[in-house]
């Protein structure tokens, strides 16, 4: 009998029937996969979008000449800045969809003496924006902008407060030199003005220039040195020191030269203390500027180097660095890399008394922070700080003296060889 042993609870079920499972066609089956791509691509493009759109690591540096901010992130943030006044305080809005845990802790950052910034509050203020409003100490000059990721550092979104009349050098060196002093007058020699040294430490702050293997910072060790030699300066009874930085922040290369001038100083002298590729090479070098080619190829590759320290510290570049693009003044520069190249060959032989010589000569590149045109200018490689021995040297106080002694002794050859120009801020009566 048709239809015979089939289980009568199971009706027949229709071709047409809603149970029969149609093959679909190629051409559906790809649709079907491609839509399912894309909403994969856009669930994965948010994901990441929303994990690099947020704050990773904050940072605030304090300083006399200004205060910096520095929000770092995997992606550009957008944002929006605003003053509110009775009292100061500066809004800056950031478009984030998350309050990060760096950006919880900023306010733990803000130190007690710093100049400008009394406190510092972040929350979320609507859908998508995050509020970070700092309360300040006075009216400031801020300067917002944003870099691009370079060395170790992501996207960065930089907030400088400077002060609303600028720190003035000048004021502070002629301020320091009216100071008494503990001199036997008996024995000071009788000098027409006192000779003003500007001492650069290299890098500082968002730049820490070289690392050595064991952790050493440039930075830091060039800080030390300068202040040693500073002391030292201080302490020749016609002799006054100026540092360029007195802490961890950064200062463009140009500002650093501009410091120079503004006191109208008779030597500067840019401390470093580099690394190189091979971790054996040693010694300590002093560095002029060229007014065209590098004597040799580590002297261009160095200038080279530092010259990108602004890139690394974070440089505002709607700021115009007039010294950069500008051609050397012919017989002016010309005369003062001559003198340049006298101050340097005195003191690389008083460094050849503390360390081994890396070069028996003043080597010569176009270093942009030596690039006053009217001050001798030199900067001195203490060490390798890529060198192991050499970088447990540096971290020595007993060591970081006697660099700064033999920098000491190179400065003073050359001031009594050239006595500085009667004409200056510190003329003696």
């Amino acid at each position: 009998m048709a239809g015979a042993g089939r289980d009568p609870a199971r009706p027949a079920r229709s071709r047409s029937g809603p149970g029969i499972c149609r093959r679909r066609a190629p051409g559906d089956i790809a649709i079907a996969l491609a839509h399912w791509r894309a909403l994969a691509v856009v669930l994965l493009v948010s994901c990441i979008a929303s994990a690099e759109a947020q704050v990773l690591s904050s940072r605030i540096w304090p300083a006399r000449d200004y205060t910096r901010l520095t929000l770092e992130s995997g992606s550009e943030i957008k944002f929006t800045l605003f003053g509110v006044k009775d009292p100061e305080r500066l809004v800056l809005d950031l478009e984030l969809a998350e309050l990060s845990p760096a950006l919880l802790e900023l306010n733990a950052k803000v130190a007690a003496d710093d100049p400008y910034v009394q406190g510092l509050r972040v929350a979320h203020n609507r859908p998508g924006v995050v509020r970070l409003v700092l309360d300040l100490k006075a009216e400031v000059n801020p300067q917002v902008f944003t870099l691009k990721p370079i060395a170790e550092y992501g996207h960065r979104l930089v907030l400088d407060l400077y002060p609303v009349v600028p720190f003035d050098p000048l004021a502070a060196l002629i301020e320091e030199s009216e100071k008494p002093k503990a001199l036997d007058k008996s024995k000071a020699p009788r000098v027409a003005r006192l000779a003003i040294i500007v001492i650069d430490a290299g890098h500082g702050g968002e730049d820490p220039g070289a690392t050595g293997r064991h952790g050493s910072r440039e930075k830091n060790i060039t800080l030390t040195i300068a202040r040693r030699l500073k002391a030292l300066v201080d302490a020749e009874p016609n002799m006054r020191a100026l540092l360029t930085r007195d802490g961890d922040y950064y200062l463009p290369l140009h500002v650093r030269v501009d410091k120079a001038r503004k006191v109208k100083a008779d030597l500067f002298v840019s401390i470093h203390a580099d690394a190189f590729i091979r971790p054996h090479a040693r010694g300590s070098s002093v560095f002029a500027l060229s007014e065209r080619r590098a004597t040799s190829e580590a002297a261009s590759w160095l200038a080279k180097k530092e010259n990108e320290a602004d890139l690394v510290g974070g440089v505002n570049l709607d700021v115009k660095d007039v010294y950069l693009k500008k051609t050397l003044l012919d017989l002016a520069q010309t005369a003062t890399i001559d003198h340049s190249l006298r101050l340097g060959d005195l003191v690389l032989r008083r460094l050849g008394a503390v360390n081994n010589l890396h070069r028996p000569r003043v080597e010569q590149a176009s270093f942009a922070v030596l690039k006053a045109p009217d001050v001798p200018s030199i900067l001195v490689e203490t060490a390798f700080i890529s060198n192991p021995q050499e970088e447990k040297r540096l971290n020595d106080e007993s060591y970081q003296n006697r660099l700064a002694r033999a920098l000491l002794d190179g400065i003073r050859d050359y001031v009594v060889k050239h006595p500085p120009r009667p004409s200056s801020p510190l003329a003696l009566n």
